[in-house]
Protein backbone atom coordinates (compact mmCIF):
# COMPACT_ATOMS: atom_id res chain seq x y z
CA UNK A 1 0.00 0.00 0.00
CA UNK A 2 1.21 3.67 -0.79
CA UNK A 3 -0.13 6.84 0.04
CA UNK A 4 -0.26 9.71 -2.43
CA UNK A 5 -0.43 12.29 0.35
CA UNK A 6 1.75 11.19 3.01
CA UNK A 7 2.37 14.62 4.65
CA UNK A 8 -1.36 13.88 6.04
CA UNK A 9 -0.16 11.04 8.37
CA UNK A 10 1.47 13.33 10.54
CA UNK A 11 -1.48 13.79 11.84
CA UNK A 12 -1.45 10.96 13.44
CA UNK A 13 0.68 12.36 16.06
CA UNK A 14 -2.33 14.31 16.79
CA UNK A 15 -4.28 11.66 17.70
CA UNK A 16 -0.86 9.75 19.49
CA UNK A 17 -0.81 12.69 21.62
CA UNK A 18 -4.62 12.75 22.31
CA UNK A 19 -4.29 9.19 23.36
CA UNK A 20 -0.98 10.32 25.82
CA UNK A 21 -3.13 13.33 27.51
CA UNK A 22 -5.56 10.51 27.94
CA UNK A 23 -3.38 8.23 29.62
CA UNK A 24 -2.31 11.24 31.17
CA UNK A 25 -5.90 11.82 32.72
CA UNK A 26 -6.18 8.58 34.17
CA UNK A 27 -3.10 8.38 36.07
CA UNK A 28 -3.35 11.95 37.72
CA UNK A 29 -7.02 10.70 38.44
CA UNK A 30 -5.96 7.33 40.24
CA UNK A 31 -2.91 9.84 41.88
CA UNK A 32 -5.54 12.34 43.59
CA UNK A 33 -7.32 8.92 44.06
CA UNK A 34 -4.68 7.64 46.23
CA UNK A 35 -4.81 10.80 48.72
CA UNK A 36 -7.73 9.69 50.42
CA UNK A 37 -7.66 6.92 53.45
CA UNK A 38 -11.41 7.12 54.29
CA UNK A 39 -12.80 4.97 51.49
CA UNK A 40 -16.35 5.93 52.22
CA UNK A 41 -15.23 9.75 51.69
CA UNK A 42 -13.28 8.99 48.63
CA UNK A 43 -16.00 6.83 47.22
CA UNK A 44 -18.34 9.88 47.31
CA UNK A 45 -15.88 12.32 45.70
CA UNK A 46 -14.75 9.41 42.84
CA UNK A 47 -17.29 7.38 42.28
CA UNK A 48 -16.73 3.91 40.65
CA UNK A 49 -16.90 3.75 37.15
CA UNK A 50 -16.87 0.58 34.46
CA UNK A 51 -12.77 1.49 34.14
CA UNK A 52 -11.74 -0.99 31.68
CA UNK A 53 -15.24 -0.49 29.71
CA UNK A 54 -14.34 3.41 29.63
CA UNK A 55 -10.80 2.75 27.83
CA UNK A 56 -12.69 0.55 25.70
CA UNK A 57 -14.95 3.37 24.30
CA UNK A 58 -12.32 5.77 23.93
CA UNK A 59 -9.62 2.82 22.19
CA UNK A 60 -12.35 2.52 19.59
CA UNK A 61 -12.83 6.28 19.08
CA UNK A 62 -9.22 7.07 18.72
CA UNK A 63 -9.32 4.34 16.25
CA UNK A 64 -11.97 5.66 14.47
CA UNK A 65 -10.12 8.98 14.20
CA UNK A 66 -6.67 7.52 13.32
CA UNK A 67 -8.70 5.43 9.77
CA UNK A 68 -10.47 9.05 9.32
CA UNK A 69 -6.67 10.38 9.18
CA UNK A 70 -5.23 7.39 6.98
CA UNK A 71 -8.01 8.46 4.85
CA UNK A 72 -6.42 11.79 3.95
CA UNK A 73 -3.25 10.40 2.93
CA UNK A 74 -5.36 8.90 -0.08
CA UNK A 75 -3.98 5.33 0.34
CA UNK A 76 -3.71 3.20 -2.52
CA UNK A 77 -2.85 -0.21 -3.63
CA UNK A 78 -1.63 -1.63 -6.94
CA UNK A 79 -4.29 -3.44 -9.29
CA UNK A 80 -4.00 -5.47 -12.23
CA UNK A 81 -5.86 -4.06 -15.19
CA UNK A 82 -6.05 -5.03 -19.09
CA UNK A 83 -3.73 -3.22 -20.72
CA UNK A 84 -6.27 -0.72 -23.55
CA UNK A 85 -4.36 -1.11 -26.64
CA UNK A 86 -0.76 -3.13 -27.20
CA UNK A 87 1.11 -4.31 -30.20
CA UNK A 88 2.64 -8.20 -29.62
CA UNK A 89 4.60 -9.95 -32.56
CA UNK A 90 4.89 -13.68 -31.75
CA UNK A 91 8.62 -14.97 -33.23
CA UNK A 92 8.18 -18.60 -33.98
CA UNK A 93 11.19 -20.70 -34.91
CA UNK A 94 10.08 -23.54 -37.56
CA UNK A 95 13.78 -24.65 -38.37
CA UNK A 96 14.12 -28.39 -38.50
CA UNK A 97 15.47 -29.21 -35.45
CA UNK A 98 12.34 -28.36 -34.18
CA UNK A 99 11.58 -32.13 -34.91
CA UNK A 100 13.40 -33.22 -31.85
CA UNK A 101 11.79 -35.19 -29.55
CA UNK A 102 13.07 -34.28 -26.39
CA UNK A 103 9.83 -32.61 -25.73
CA UNK A 104 6.99 -34.47 -26.10
CA UNK A 105 5.57 -35.16 -28.57
CA UNK A 106 7.90 -33.01 -30.47
CA UNK A 107 8.92 -29.57 -29.89
CA UNK A 108 7.11 -28.29 -33.21
CA UNK A 109 3.61 -29.77 -31.86
CA UNK A 110 4.11 -28.91 -28.13
CA UNK A 111 5.47 -25.06 -29.58
CA UNK A 112 1.89 -24.89 -31.58
CA UNK A 113 -0.45 -26.11 -29.01
CA UNK A 114 1.61 -23.48 -26.56
CA UNK A 115 1.81 -20.76 -28.99
CA UNK A 116 -2.46 -21.04 -29.29
CA UNK A 117 -2.50 -21.01 -25.84
CA UNK A 118 -0.56 -17.54 -25.60
CA UNK A 119 -3.49 -16.19 -28.40
CA UNK A 120 -5.89 -16.78 -25.96
CA UNK A 121 -4.22 -15.12 -22.61
CA UNK A 122 -4.10 -12.10 -24.25
CA UNK A 123 -6.93 -9.54 -23.87
CA UNK A 124 -9.18 -9.27 -26.84
CA UNK A 125 -7.58 -5.27 -27.59
CA UNK A 126 -4.53 -6.57 -28.12
CA UNK A 127 -3.37 -6.28 -31.69
CA UNK A 128 -1.07 -9.70 -32.50
CA UNK A 129 0.91 -10.75 -35.34
CA UNK A 130 2.40 -13.70 -36.06
CA UNK A 131 6.24 -14.64 -38.11
CA UNK A 132 7.42 -17.57 -38.33
CA UNK A 133 11.27 -18.14 -39.44
CA UNK A 134 13.60 -20.76 -40.40
CA UNK A 135 16.37 -19.67 -43.45
CA UNK A 136 14.17 -16.51 -43.71
CA UNK A 137 11.69 -14.64 -41.44
CA UNK A 138 8.11 -14.33 -42.72
CA UNK A 139 5.38 -12.11 -41.66
CA UNK A 140 2.18 -14.49 -41.88
CA UNK A 141 -0.23 -12.48 -39.72
CA UNK A 142 0.15 -8.71 -39.38
CA UNK A 143 -1.08 -7.55 -35.86
CA UNK A 144 -4.57 -8.39 -35.47
CA UNK A 145 -6.99 -8.52 -33.12
CA UNK A 146 -8.86 -11.30 -35.37
CA UNK A 147 -7.53 -14.26 -33.16
CA UNK A 148 -8.74 -16.82 -35.24
CA UNK A 149 -6.58 -15.47 -37.82
CA UNK A 150 -3.51 -16.13 -35.96
CA UNK A 151 -4.79 -19.12 -34.75
CA UNK A 152 -4.92 -20.70 -38.70
CA UNK A 153 -1.84 -19.75 -39.40
CA UNK A 154 -0.36 -21.75 -36.23
CA UNK A 155 -2.14 -24.79 -37.22
CA UNK A 156 -0.17 -24.43 -40.48
CA UNK A 157 3.40 -23.70 -40.19
CA UNK A 158 5.82 -25.97 -42.18
CA UNK A 159 9.01 -26.93 -40.91
CA UNK A 160 12.25 -25.83 -43.15
CA UNK A 161 16.10 -25.62 -43.22
CA UNK A 162 18.38 -23.40 -41.15
CA UNK A 163 17.97 -20.89 -38.71
CA UNK A 164 17.54 -16.85 -39.06
CA UNK A 165 16.86 -15.33 -35.70
CA UNK A 166 17.79 -12.00 -36.56
CA UNK A 167 15.79 -11.72 -39.81
CA UNK A 168 12.91 -12.95 -37.78
CA UNK A 169 13.86 -9.71 -34.99
CA UNK A 170 14.13 -7.23 -37.78
CA UNK A 171 10.83 -9.26 -39.79
CA UNK A 172 9.26 -8.54 -36.47
CA UNK A 173 10.14 -4.55 -36.20
CA UNK A 174 9.07 -3.89 -39.45
CA UNK A 175 5.33 -5.56 -38.90
CA UNK A 176 4.87 -3.23 -35.72
CA UNK A 177 6.35 -0.53 -37.76
CA UNK A 178 3.92 -0.50 -40.38
CA UNK A 179 0.68 -1.46 -37.79
CA UNK A 180 2.05 1.38 -35.56
CA UNK A 181 2.13 3.76 -39.31
CA UNK A 182 -1.51 3.24 -39.45
CA UNK A 183 -2.30 4.64 -36.10
CA UNK A 184 -3.48 8.39 -35.76
CA UNK A 185 -1.60 9.37 -32.83
CA UNK A 186 2.07 11.01 -32.35
CA UNK A 187 5.08 8.73 -31.83
CA UNK A 188 5.28 9.61 -28.17
CA UNK A 189 1.70 8.28 -27.98
CA UNK A 190 2.13 5.07 -29.37
CA UNK A 191 0.64 2.21 -27.60
CA UNK A 192 3.61 -0.16 -26.08
CA UNK A 193 5.05 -3.02 -28.10
CA UNK A 194 6.95 -6.24 -27.76
CA UNK A 195 8.55 -9.40 -29.50
CA UNK A 196 8.02 -12.83 -28.07
CA UNK A 197 10.97 -14.75 -29.61
CA UNK A 198 10.73 -18.66 -29.49
CA UNK A 199 13.60 -20.73 -30.48
CA UNK A 200 15.45 -23.72 -30.06
CA UNK A 201 18.62 -23.37 -32.14
CA UNK A 202 21.83 -20.77 -32.76
CA UNK A 203 21.26 -18.17 -34.98
CA UNK A 204 22.66 -19.74 -38.92
CA UNK A 205 21.75 -17.33 -41.41
CA UNK A 206 20.86 -13.94 -41.95
CA UNK A 207 22.00 -10.74 -40.01
CA UNK A 208 23.57 -11.26 -36.77
CA UNK A 209 21.39 -11.46 -33.80
CA UNK A 210 23.29 -8.51 -32.10
CA UNK A 211 22.45 -6.38 -35.22
CA UNK A 212 18.59 -7.46 -34.47
CA UNK A 213 19.54 -5.92 -30.89
CA UNK A 214 20.78 -3.03 -31.70
CA UNK A 215 17.42 -2.31 -34.04
CA UNK A 216 15.10 -3.33 -31.33
CA UNK A 217 17.20 -0.97 -28.98
CA UNK A 218 16.76 2.04 -31.33
CA UNK A 219 12.97 1.18 -31.98
CA UNK A 220 12.20 0.84 -28.00
CA UNK A 221 10.61 -2.63 -28.47
CA UNK A 222 11.43 -5.45 -26.25
CA UNK A 223 12.27 -9.04 -27.30
CA UNK A 224 11.51 -11.93 -24.80
CA UNK A 225 12.65 -15.12 -25.73
CA UNK A 226 12.10 -18.26 -24.60
CA UNK A 227 14.46 -21.27 -24.78
CA UNK A 228 12.62 -24.35 -26.22
CA UNK A 229 14.50 -27.95 -25.81
CA UNK A 230 16.94 -29.26 -23.59
CA UNK A 231 20.83 -29.82 -24.05
CA UNK A 232 19.86 -33.41 -25.10
CA UNK A 233 17.54 -32.74 -28.10
CA UNK A 234 18.31 -34.59 -30.82
CA UNK A 235 17.59 -34.74 -34.73
CA UNK A 236 17.97 -37.42 -37.13
CA UNK A 237 18.69 -36.41 -40.87
CA UNK A 238 19.42 -38.22 -43.14
CA UNK A 239 19.87 -41.56 -40.66
CA UNK A 240 22.75 -39.71 -39.14
CA UNK A 241 21.89 -38.31 -35.38
CA UNK A 242 22.54 -34.25 -34.79
CA UNK A 243 22.46 -32.86 -31.49
CA UNK A 244 20.26 -29.59 -31.36
CA UNK A 245 20.87 -28.36 -27.56
CA UNK A 246 20.03 -24.95 -27.23
CA UNK A 247 21.62 -21.54 -27.78
CA UNK A 248 20.66 -19.95 -23.98
CA UNK A 249 23.33 -17.63 -24.11
CA UNK A 250 22.20 -16.08 -27.31
CA UNK A 251 18.61 -15.98 -26.10
CA UNK A 252 19.38 -14.63 -22.56
CA UNK A 253 21.92 -11.77 -24.32
CA UNK A 254 18.27 -10.97 -26.89
CA UNK A 255 16.12 -10.43 -23.48
CA UNK A 256 18.43 -8.88 -21.07
CA UNK A 257 20.12 -6.20 -24.05
CA UNK A 258 16.31 -5.46 -25.40
CA UNK A 259 15.23 -4.99 -21.77
CA UNK A 260 12.70 -8.09 -22.45
CA UNK A 261 12.11 -11.49 -20.31
CA UNK A 262 13.79 -14.43 -21.08
CA UNK A 263 12.14 -18.19 -19.96
CA UNK A 264 13.28 -22.01 -20.43
CA UNK A 265 10.51 -24.38 -21.20
CA UNK A 266 12.12 -28.12 -21.28
CA UNK A 267 8.98 -29.54 -21.56
CA UNK A 268 5.10 -29.10 -23.08
CA UNK A 269 3.57 -28.11 -19.74
CA UNK A 270 6.18 -25.31 -19.02
CA UNK A 271 6.08 -23.87 -22.07
CA UNK A 272 2.73 -23.58 -21.54
CA UNK A 273 2.93 -21.70 -18.30
CA UNK A 274 5.56 -19.47 -20.34
CA UNK A 275 3.01 -18.29 -22.76
CA UNK A 276 0.15 -18.12 -19.82
CA UNK A 277 3.16 -15.71 -17.54
CA UNK A 278 4.14 -14.16 -20.63
CA UNK A 279 0.26 -13.32 -21.47
CA UNK A 280 -0.51 -11.85 -17.99
CA UNK A 281 2.88 -9.85 -18.23
CA UNK A 282 2.02 -8.65 -21.95
CA UNK A 283 -1.68 -7.99 -21.46
CA UNK A 284 -2.12 -6.01 -17.97
CA UNK A 285 -0.28 -3.43 -16.69
CA UNK A 286 -0.04 -2.30 -12.95
CA UNK A 287 -2.07 1.13 -11.43
CA UNK A 288 -2.73 2.58 -8.20
CA UNK A 289 -6.42 1.99 -6.98
CA UNK A 290 -7.71 4.73 -4.39
CA UNK A 291 -9.19 3.08 -1.51
CA UNK A 292 -9.37 5.87 0.79
CA UNK A 293 -13.37 5.25 1.07
CA UNK A 294 -12.71 1.99 3.08
CA UNK A 295 -10.86 4.15 6.12
CA UNK A 296 -13.45 6.38 5.63
CA UNK A 297 -15.94 4.02 6.23
CA UNK A 298 -13.79 2.48 8.82
CA UNK A 299 -13.30 5.38 10.29
CA UNK A 300 -16.81 6.55 11.10
CA UNK A 301 -18.16 3.06 11.88
CA UNK A 302 -15.05 2.99 14.94
CA UNK A 303 -15.96 6.33 16.02
CA UNK A 304 -19.78 5.77 16.37
CA UNK A 305 -19.33 2.38 18.01
CA UNK A 306 -17.30 4.08 20.37
CA UNK A 307 -19.95 6.78 20.96
CA UNK A 308 -22.23 4.04 21.40
CA UNK A 309 -19.92 2.23 23.92
CA UNK A 310 -19.36 5.09 25.79
CA UNK A 311 -23.00 6.12 26.30
CA UNK A 312 -24.25 2.84 26.99
CA UNK A 313 -21.61 2.21 29.82
CA UNK A 314 -20.86 5.01 30.99
CA UNK A 315 -23.56 8.01 30.26
CA UNK A 316 -20.95 10.13 29.04
CA UNK A 317 -19.65 10.61 25.21
CA UNK A 318 -16.19 9.76 26.12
Amino acid sequence: MTFQSPLWLLALLMIAALVAFYVLLQLRRKAYAARFTNVALLGSIVPKRPGWKRHLAFGVVALGLAALVVSLAMPSTEVRVPREKATVVMAVDVSLSMQATDIQPDRFRAMQSAAKQFVDVLPGRINLGLVSFAGTATTLVPPTTDRAQVANAIDHLKLAESTAIGEAIFSSLTAIENFQSTIDTTTEDLPPARIVLLSDGYNTVGRADTQAIDAARAAGVPVSTIAFGTDYGTLNLDGETVPVPVDRATLRAIADRTGGSYSEAASAAELKQVYADLGSQIGYTTEPQDISYWFVRAGVLLALVGVVLSLLWTNRLV
